[in-house]
Parts: structure tokens; sequence; C-alpha cells
């Protein structure tokens, strides 16, 4: 029995303390609209916690963070959903990350994404497919105005899975980023289904061990991935479906001798490494080279690791 009003005392406490906050937030200039829905997730918190105190399960009927703010300014989606506005701490502060960000589809799992992932010492680039529909194209335009360190790409590619496009998206968002005056240490790519398993401190913590190298997990061609350079791909378009096609052309030898690795297209890369991707001849070239190739980011970032120039650069 003690320990049952010891729990409704808790419940009764974080309400309290919920609605003080919120009151007060309005009383500082938060409007009606606001201080209602505040309140509506103060009285879900209550919910949850009498029924969990009574042994059963709960699952609200609405997702209390609302993922429309078509109503309300950037001030009170902000704060009503939940961002995190100032840095959390010193390390995080002084070792800055940029994101790639590049998406098609479902706006509310990406704003969930960028939500999750979202601090205000780090830079974010959006990529938003050229085919995707002008609805999703000005609800993340829309999101991305509330924060002075998100961005849209300068340059958006009508992508295809599998595609150059793919890889040629991710390195329109990377020259932008490597333009920022944010001083990022780690550039990260992710897609619009992604989602963080770790917080922003410990993926920070995580990197900083590799002292500077890239991560770029491969190996050398499995027997399934060479046909992916053997022979010559290209990218059909159309309203419908966009897809690679494969011939039966082959394709030339890859550029400077060059040996071809294959791995994960999802990559963290020094802003040096970066750099060196944008501008080398090198690089450049075997980007010249794989345009008509199968998912050429599966091979680009870790081929291009491992050569020795890459090499110089990712063990500074």
């Amino acid at each position: 029995m003690m320990g049952f009003w010891k729990h409704c005392l808790f419940c009764v406490s974080l309400v309290t303390a919920l609605i003080f906050v919120f009151v007060c937030n309005n009383k500082l200039g938060e409007n009606k609209n606001f201080l209602q829905a505040s309140l509506s997730n103060a009285s879900l918190l209550s919910e949850v916690c009498h029924q969990i105190f009574k042994g059963k399960s709960f699952c609200p009927k609405k997702n209390a963070l609302k993922s429309t703010f078509s109503e309300t300014t950037c001030h009170e989606y902000v704060a009503q959903s939940h961002y995190i506005t100032e840095t959390l701490s010193e390390e995080e502060a002084g070792f800055p990350l940029a994101y790639v960000m590049t998406i098609h589809k479902d706006f509310g799992t990406f704003e969930r994404l960028f939500r999750a992932i979202y601090m205000p010492q780090n830079v974010y680039c959006v990529h938003v497919d050229k085919k995707a529909t002008d609805t999703f194209k000005g609800s993340v335009k829309q999101l991305l105005s509330c924060f002075p360190n998100a961005f849209l790409a300068s340059k958006m590619e009508p992508v295809v899975y599998g595609g150059i496009s793919r890889l040629q998206a991710d390195l329109n968002c990377m020259k932008d980023l490597v333009a920022s005056e944010v001083p990022w240490k780690y550039i990260l790519n992710t897609c619009g289904q992604d989602f963080p398993l770790k917080t922003n401190r410990e993926i920070v913590q995580y990197l900083k061990g590799f002292k500077g190298k890239n991560i770029t997990p491969g190996v050398l061609p499995p027997a399934h991935a060479i046909g992916r350079t053997k022979y010559v791909h290209h990218e059909l378009l159309n309203q419908k479906n966009s897809y690679v096609i494969k011939t039966t052309k082959l394709k030339t030898l890859p550029p400077h001798n060059m040996t071809v690795y294959f791995g994960t297209a999802y990559v963290a890369l020094t802003r040096e490494f970066a750099n060196f991707v944008l501008h080398d001849p090198l690089a450049l070239d075997l980007m010249s080279w794989s345009k008509d190739t199968y998912s050429p980011d599966e091979h680009f970032w870790v081929t291009l690791n491992r050569i020795p120039e890459g090499t110089i650069l990712r063990t500074t």
C-alpha cells in the first residue's frame, strides 16, 4: 500500500511540474494553441503512468509529438516537438558533425530521424529526390527553415536506386557541407529510413576513437558483385518507374590501375578526405568511370580510401 501511494505521489508531482513549466512558457510568449498541446502531452504522460502502475500496457491512440506544424510558428514547433536547442557537452561542442540526408518520401519518418539526430552544433544537408512530390518537398523545406544549421542541397538529382544519381546526390550535399563555416570533423550520410542507435555524444566518442581515419569497410569484389563494374549499366528514368539496366558491353579497366573494392554505401569521412573526393584528379576520374556501373556508392568510397593518396589522408 505504501508503494502504491509513493507511485501516485510521483505521478502527481510529475504532471504538476510539467504543467508548471508549460504555464510559465505560455506567460513568456507561447500562444494558447501551444499551451493546449503541451497540456495534452502532460495528460498523456499522466495516463501512461497510471496504466503502468496498474500493471497494464498502454498504447496512445495518437502520437504525442505532432508531425505537422502548418498552424504553428517555428518556435512553437521546436519546443513542442522537444528538439535539443543547446549543446549538451563541451566534448560535443568541440566535435561537430556534418550529415547528408538523402530522402524521397514519408515526411513523418524523415521528421523523426531529423529530430533524433539534430544538435545545434552540427550541420545538416538534405537532398530531396527531384522526382518527389511537391507536397513532400514543401514540407521538408518548411521544416528546415526552422533551423539555421540545416538546409536543402543546392542541386537536386532525380535519384535512381542502384544508379550513379544516388552517389551524385551524396556528393552534391558533400560539396555544400565542405563550404560550410561549421568546423565539422566527420561527415555521415543517411537515407530517410535510417534511425540512430546511439546518442550524439556516443557517436562523437566512437568517431574520436578512429583518430582521423575514415569508416569505409569493404572487401575485394565478391563473385556476385563482379558484374557491377565489369559491364556497362544505364539509368532509365520514366514517370512510373526508374531503374538501372545491365548491358552486355564490357567496361574499360578502372582508371590509374586502381583496385576496386566493395563495401557499404554509408560511411563516416573526415573533412580532409571529403575535399580529396571532391577535388583530386584520381577521385574525379574514378567518379567519371563509375557513372555507368551498378550501385557505384558501394565501391566509390572504399576504393578511394584504399589507394595510397587516400590512405595518407585517412591517417592524419
